[in-house]
């Protein structure tokens, strides 16, 4: 039976990081909200009580929701294999997982730095203050984390010559900071060896190409977490 994947339709988002690792995997899922539209997304999340997820993305399995991208992906990476194996380095796995949303978070932040409820155009200023700010430093310390978190094993996976859910986040994370600030990720990138061949690496897994070669992959967009402003962008 397969899983259904409830996510917003119209943005690669949050969602994303989510089917990367379902496709690297081979695993059945139905994306809901793509196949029946936003409005039915709305209305199984207004549905649901108690114990449920607060917000997309969200993966149900029959009566059973569960939510948050690091939680979504750290149990199907047990229940499919493509974890660790042990719960001790399970739970780096996961340490590194949580720091991947942190920077998902602070890039959402730089161009929505005042209110999620307002619009991009009403926080400029504030905008343009948070992204050199995040330029200067930010992005090059998480960075920095990620390309040592590879550096244990000889790759290019964390887990040396296996992915995991590890993997395929980062590869979306870089994805969407090429997008986002190609000009400063040009002028830093090449800094970053271990992090070039982990997105590489992944780039070539059978499931992770035939996916972002199909239709069902939809483009970064300036409605979603990655946004190209040039004004936010520089070297």
């Amino acid at each position: 039976m397969a899983y259904d994947l409830w996510y917003w339709p119209q943005i690669p988002g949050r969602g994303e990081f989510v089917r990367l690792a379902l496709e690297a995997a081979g695993i059945a899922y139905r994306d809901r909200a793509r196949e029946d539209g936003a409005d039915a997304l709305a209305a199984d999340l207004a549905a649901r009580k108690g114990l449920r997820p607060f917000a997309p993305p969200y993966l149900v399995d029959g009566d059973f929701a569960i939510a948050q991208v690091a939680h979504i992906l750290a149990w199907l990476a047990d229940r499919h294999g493509f974890g660790a194996g042990t719960l001790a380095r399970d739970l780096e796995l996961i340490t590194v997982q949580l720091t991947v949303s942190d920077m998902v978070a602070e890039v959402h932040a730089v161009h929505h730095p005042v209110a999620t409820g307002l619009y991009y155009r009403e926080q400029e200023d504030a905008a343009a203050r948070a992204a050199a700010e995040f330029r200067a430093g930010r992005l090059t310390r998480f960075l920095d984390y990620f390309e040592d978190a590879l550096g244990e094993t000889g790759g290019p996976f964390v887990l040396g010559d296996r992915w995991s859910h590890v993997d395929t986040s980062l590869f979306q994370l870089v994805e969407g900071l090429q997008y986002m600030f190609p000009r400063r990720m040009a002028a830093v990138f090449g800094g970053y060896p271990r992090l070039a061949a982990c997105h590489a690496a992944v780039g070539a897994i059978e499931g992770v190409a035939a996916y972002r070669a199909s239709s069902r992959c939809i483009a970064f967009n300036e409605d979603g977490i990655f946004r190209h402003y040039p004004e936010l962008d520089g070297p």
